[in-house]
């Protein structure tokens, strides 16, 4: 009879195979290539270049699927078939419209400004059947602020703002500010009292699929749900409903990780921001009471057939997987090589995780991406950031307050691309300082250690964000 391995050992062993897969990864000196031999060598500053390893097919599937991700819906029947099926509720009329130039959205200004590249989540308290968000009666899980002719909108989302003050360590002063959402004119009666609302922007569109080909071992390696190694930082892999493959699976996609694989992503925001039904999800966004919805949208596709097949979604998929990430620029520079250091010693290395290694091609990763070592500046995982950043909005199993670590390559690209430097889940930052100056929870300590630094250190920290 074999003899039981005492649980302590067990828990101690997996703690060790933990800390040795975090400490190769820390140990990989980074390179300027931030997307591994997926990055062109010359000077980009923009995100709209395929992987620099991609051959001729797989460029002329970005170059379709380009034209895909660009493309105005229109509601059916419109003069261009291939892209026609808007709604009957949505929020934007091409994926364009929120990944401008494949970056990242931008909140509203003020209470009067429409919501033109980010969105508002809604739920109601419990879960779904699949452990999701529980969708609220007659309004679903997010709120489509437009509709086809003779579709109602579902209500109208308005964004204020509200101010807090902080100091840094050295007394110089800082205001930050936070989203106040209210969501008027609700089209189907009152919305609930315990209405729960999470304010989001677009993410940007670069280095997916190099994310998407990191090994789900990797991830789980690096969580420390129960911060077994004391050191306050306890990421979780969220698992989520996989509704392409019909089981439950690793999140990696979105701010709360809720989406596992790029079909899923790209199927989910097809629906949810476009009203356009794909091969995963065939039924449109009408709940129940929508009448006007569900008519509108039994006479505009009576077969029933998605309206982005599956050639043309194919392509937008592929496409989103080879969108590359630039170079890291200014690397040999002093300051942001001193930044580097400061970055790590305070600790944000410790969720922001500076390099990756994506698994094989016999495992199935794409040829592009197979055994690629990279650095998007993420684990991929959940982390508890504090109430201030908490939404109060649970999906799958992230909390109202965790967060999936963000990737930082491109960050500082932000101005060139996207024509301004909002920064965080719902834009609430207005440049990269008060992004570090929103963290809590588990980054609690790094953001005082950010905090308290001597104001030319803190330049040196913004350098290096700034050259990914």
């Amino acid at each position: 009879m074999k003899a039981l391995v005492p649980i302590f050992l067990l828990l101690a062993a997996a703690v060790a195979q933990a800390a040795d897969v975090r400490e190769q990864l820390l140990a990989i000196p980074l390179s300027a290539r931030l997307g591994g031999e997926t990055t062109p060598t010359t000077p980009l500053m923009d995100f709209t270049a395929v992987v620099a390893n991609a051959d001729g097919d797989a460029k002329a599937f970005f170059s379709n699927g380009n034209q895909t991700f660009t493309a105005t819906w229109t509601p059916a029947p419109g003069r261009q078939p291939v892209t026609d099926g808007l709604g009957p509720v949505f929020n934007r009329e091409s994926c364009f419209d929120c990944h401008l130039d494949n970056g990242r959205g931008a909140p509203p200004e003020g209470p009067g400004d429409a919501l033109l590249s980010s969105l508002v989540r809604i739920s109601i308290p419990g879960s779904d059947e699949h452990g999701g968000p529980r969708p609220v009666p007659f309004y679903g899980d997010q709120i489509q602020d437009r509709g086809i002719p003779g579709v109602p909108a579902e209500a109208k989302p308005s964004i204020a703002w509200e101010n807090v003050d902080g100091t840094y360590g050295d007394g110089t002063r800082f205001s930050l500010r936070r989203p106040i959402v209210s969501l008027n004119n609700p089209a189907f009666g009152p919305l609930p009292k315990d209405l729960l609302t999470s304010f989001r922007v677009a993410n940007p569109m670069i280095g997916l699929g190099l994310l998407e080909s990191v090994p789900a071992t990797t991830l789980q390696a690096l969580a420390d749900p129960e911060d077994r190694d004391g050191d306050g930082i306890s990421g979780r892999v969220n698992i989520v409903w996989d509704g392409g493959n019909k089981s439950m699976s690793e999140g990696r996609f979105g701010w709360k990780a809720n989406a596992p694989s790029l079909v899923h992503q790209n199927a989910g925001a097809a629906l949810g921001d476009m009203g356009i039904t794909t091969p995963v999800n065939r039924v449109d966004l009408c709940t129940d009471g929508q009448d006007a919805c569900a008519a509108a949208a039994k006479a505009a596709n009576p077969s029933g057939e998605p309206e982005m097949g599956f050639d043309l979604f194919l392509r937008l998929v592929v496409f989103s997987r080879l969108v590359a990430v630039p170079p890291q620029r200014d690397a040999e520079n002093p300051a942001v090589k001193r930044g580097e250091e400061i970055f790590r010693a305070i600790g944000c290395a410790a969720c922001h995780m500076p390099t990756l290694i994506a698994g094989r091609a016999a495992d199935g990763v794409k040829p592009e991406f197979a055994e690629q070592t990279f650095h998007p500046f993420t684990d991929l995982l959940l982390h508890d950031m504090g109430e201030g950043l908490a939404d109060g909005r649970p999906d799958f199993l992230a909390s109202g307050s965790e967060w999936r670590t963000t990737p930082l390559w491109g960050i500082g690209l932000t101005a060139a691309v996207s024509g301004h430097t909002y920064f965080l889940h719902d834009g609430r930052a207005r440049n990269l300082a008060e992004a570090v100056l929103w963290h809590g929870g588990e980054a609690e300590t790094a953001k005082e250690e950010f905090r308290a630094l001597p104001a030319a250190r803190r330049a040196e920290l913004l350098a290096f964000l700034n050259s990914l």
